[in-house]
């Protein structure tokens, strides 16, 4: 594992040997354009492992994406490397059409403490709820980022991550299958603490997530990439791609139904993912994503 082949395949040609906010927000925001939030592994017979050197093989070598087991694993071995205080930590994910969060950890992230501040530095939540800047550990103040203004709120040690969005506008309607588009304006991401956590912890739920008839996961095949301006995503045979604040507080949203045989030249030219197996998509969950 080789930080230098890391940064090759972020893109990332600027400085790193000072650890400071400016430098994590820049390698941060190299890595989620550059690193997609995937599960296709589940979709092409593949198992995810937790093993911090097939993680590096599948991002860095085969130039593949993943979950956020993956993505911030590998977030955290590259901030050490490069002398930051770093703590894995766990989450329980919101899931709107139950209006609850997770029973179990469902997600792993990242506290980055600099300069007696605390960060939370997330890259594997994908999709359009994908931070683009470290947050700062505060509670109840407003954090505008591009792809709107994010919050975090500690109530007796449990703090809860949310986002403001902007409306929406969609020229194609007729394929969109957002029942919510227009009527959600915060959502509700995921809740945490600070409780340090190791790898280890993260087994059973990396295994049930990848293998749970019920699972998001198994029942969504994901491929989500962030851009300069917006966000890109093929969930199933549907590519949306999302341009923030395209005018007047507004996100434009276009959607595209693909065919099958779009799907592989899709995932090439868009998130420059080649995949060793076949892939299946499939989209049978009713929950939405955006």
């Amino acid at each position: 594992m080789d930080i230098k082949e890391y940064f090759a395949r972020i893109s990332y040609r600027g400085s790193y040997h000072k650890p400071d906010l400016a430098t994590l927000t820049d390698i941060f925001q190299h890595h989620i354009r550059a690193v997609p939030f995937e599960n296709l592994s589940i979709h092409c017979g593949e198992s995810i492992e937790l093993d911090l050197e097939a993680t590096y093989k599948k991002i860095v070598r085969k130039k593949r994406g993943g979950w956020c087991m993956e993505n911030n694993h590998l977030l955290s071995w590259v901030l050490k490397t490069l002398g930051y205080d770093v703590t894995l930590l766990g989450s329980k994910v919101y899931v709107p059409e139950h209006d609850a969060y997770a029973d179990e950890i469902d997600h792993l992230l990242l506290k980055v403490v600099l300069d007696n501040k605390s960060y939370i530095v997330d890259g594997g939540f994908g999709m359009a709820y994908q931070i683009w800047q470290p947050l700062e550990l505060v509670s109840g103040t407003d954090q505008p980022q591009t792809p709107g203004v994010f919050r975090l709120l500690e109530e007796n040690g449990v703090w809860y991550l949310e986002k403001v969005k902007r409306k929406q506008w969609v020229p194609n309607q007729s394929i969109s299958t957002s029942h919510n588009v227009e009527k959600e304006v915060c959502r509700r991401i995921y809740l945490f603490t600070l409780q340090p956590r190791d790898i280890e912890e993260f087994r059973a739920c990396n295994a049930h997530l990848q293998t749970a008839p019920d699972s998001l996961f198994v029942t969504k095949s994901i491929c989500s990439l962030q851009t300069p301006n917006g966000i890109r995503a093929l969930v199933g045979w549907k590519l949306t791609e999302i341009k923030y604040n395209y005018k007047d507080n507004m996100d434009l949203v276009e959607i595209r139904i693909l065919a099958d045989e779009e799907m592989e030249k899709t995932l090439k030219e868009k998130f420059s993912v080649t995949l060793d197996k076949k892939f299946v998509p499939i989209n049978t969950s009713r929950l939405s994503l955006f």
